[in-house]
């Protein structure tokens, strides 16, 4: 069942009052008042759920110039249309109403069919650009959305070639935390205080707008004076006093417009580069676009446009480093790790490509090629009767977030008829803290399948006990930074001591990475870590020496 829209008439003469309600009756559900007073009760009671208010202009106890003023004043009703109607139609009568926020004018005797349409299309109206409005604003902080701020600041920069412009944007750090320990009510007083400073800082020079959850933008004409540390610390300081947040954090980028020919969004993408770079350095608020961040930007896109072409030429390969069962000093196994080499620019490091790669969704194929290649090893390896180690392999974000995830795994170990438990799967430590639900079910359905997983880099981030306990894990992987600054200290036991005896506890193995040193091997061996991997024993190498170390083993 629709519901009616709902029209209040406002009339203190009772026939003309019951003559609106019975041409009104058969479409809208009719509300009717005597006075502006009892209108402006009425309004309390509904507020915007009145589509549209006809009002008389000569009433008692409060006539209807008043009740126009009062009602303008309200924020809660102000933008609901009122269609004065009254015995006079001279143009004065008409303009005093339409001064006071009236909307139409009608005068008497009634006419039902141009009331009918009167009020249905000045509906009609009102519901348009309350839609345009929503699709405007955005909702919660009232400033431009971001599709409409793109539009918009496209095309200032198109009609005004000559002005110069700057491009000022604001990212909260760590805002999920923010939202987690203070919870979302106060998590959206943040964005409407960041939003009232935007709007403040623009006024009558620019636009602004809410992009991405905690990222805010407005484009700006150039200003007379120089953007300082001291105005937007002053800024960061106003944030903390009226949201009552001592410790959040945000920092700002500026891009200065140049470059005509970049879209609103992609200008955006550099001051927001600006803003993140500066991210975590303490006493640092502001940052600007600069050469260093361009030609950072000009590498992407260069390794950007050669990606695919790069995968179909097979310019990347899998090296595999050994790991090591600690307590008998033989090969347990190995991780799979990409290496990239260019034709012309030679050997590209993984800590350039890869984050990229995550960034535009490319890694997804790229992981799907190396646990291809890792099968493809394996099943090279049993054909010749070498030692049955698995292979761990890197698993994206990206990855676990497919559903399909389960079949284009099971696909690729059924084409090489390699068992699932010897392809282990690397998860890293912060994957797990960003959903921790959804990967924990995820996760649940492969391990159903027989495959192992490892969660890598422990000791980087940060974790709860009580999501370690829920993690259907099966190996730790410490990271190697944990690993030289715990073997640095005494030789009293510290906390890596403890973090292996609760792995055991919960049927967990640990690997160490990064071991490097004697002295680490030997901490590490007396504290009980089961498998290590690093330096110490080798470097990743070409998959084709691992086999052939293999080979060597096989022999002896």
């Amino acid at each position: 069942m629709v519901l009616q829209k709902k029209v209040l008439v406002v009339e203190d003469n009772m026939l003309n009052r019951e003559i609106l309600c019975d041409i009104l009756s058969s479409t809208y559900e009719v509300l009717d008042a005597e006075n502006g007073q009892e209108a402006l009760e009425v309004l309390e009671k509904y507020g915007e759920e009145i589509s549209l208010i006809l009002l008389d202009i000569v009433m008692p106890v409060m006539d209807g110039y008043t009740f126009l003023s009062r009602m303008k004043e309200n924020p809660g009703y102000s933008s609901i249309p009122v269609i004065v109607t009254t015995q006079s139609d001279t143009e004065a009568d008409e303009v005093a109403a339409l001064s006071h926020g009236a909307t139409d004018f009608v005068s008497k005797p009634y006419k039902p069919q141009i009331i009918l349409h009167r009020v249905a299309s000045i509906i009609h109206l009102r519901e348009t650009s309350a839609m345009m409005h929503r699709v405007q604003y955005d909702r919660l902080t009232g400033i431009y959305s971001k599709e409409f701020f793109y539009h918009s600041a496209n095309d200032i920069l198109s009609k005004n070639p000559d002005q110069e412009y700057d491009i000022v944007c604001s990212d909260i750090e760590s805002f999920k935390l923010i939202n987690d320990v203070f919870g979302i009510p106060s998590g959206d007083m943040l964005l409407r205080t960041v939003a009232n400073i935007y709007k403040e800082f623009v006024e009558g020079r620019g636009i602004c707008g809410h992009l991405n959850a905690d990222q805010f933008v407005c484009l700006l004409e150039r200003p007379r004076w120089d953007y300082t540390e001291e105005l937007f610390v002053k800024a960061n300081e106003r944030i903390r006093s009226e949201t009552n947040m001592k410790n959040v954090t945000i920092k700002w980028g500026i891009y200065h417009v140049k470059d005509r020919s970049l879209l609103a969004e992609q200008m955006f993408d550099r001051a927001l580069m600006a803003a993140r770079s500066i991210w975590g350095q303490y006493g640092k608020h502001l940052a600007v676009f600069n050469d260093e961040m361009h030609n950072s930007l000009v590498r992407e896109q260069m390794i950007t446009d050669v990606m695919e072409s790069a995968l179909e030429e097979e310019q990347f390969t899998v090296y595999l480093q050994p790991q090591y069962d600690i307590k008998t000093n033989t090969l347990s196994g190995a991780e799979a790790l990409v290496r990239w080499i260019h034709p012309e620019w030679g050997f590209q490091s993984p800590g350039v490509f890869v984050p990229l790669f995550e960034k535009n969704g490319f890694i997804t194929k790229l992981d799907q090629f190396v646990w291809r290649r890792a099968c493809a090893i394996l099943r090279e390896w049993d054909d010749k009767g070498y030692p049955q180690v698995p292979i761990s392999v890197n698993v994206s974000r990206a990855d676990i977030y497919n559903v399909n995830l389960p079949d284009i795994l099971t696909d690729i170990i059924s084409q090489y008829n390699i068992p699932p438990e010897r392809l282990h799967l690397e998860l890293t430590e912060s994957a797990y803290t960003e959903n921790p639900s959804q990967i924990i079910e995820n996760v649940s359905r492969l391990r159903e399948l027989g495959f192992l997983f490892e969660m890598d880099d422990f000791g980087s981030g940060y974790s709860s006990l009580n999501m370690l306990n829920n993690l259907p894990i099966d190996v730790m992987k410490l990271d190697m930074e944990f690993i030289r600054n715990e073997t640095a200290k005494s030789n009293t036991p510290g906390i890596l001591y403890f973090v292996i005896q609760m792995a055991h506890s919960m049927n967990l193995h640990v690997i160490a990475e990064g071991v490097e040193t004697q002295e680490q091997l030997d901490r590490l061996r007396s504290i009980d870590c089961d498998y290590v991997q690093g330096y110490y024993y080798a470097k990743p190498m070409p998959s084709e020496e691992f086999t052939a170390f293999l080979a060597g083993m096989d022999k002896k």
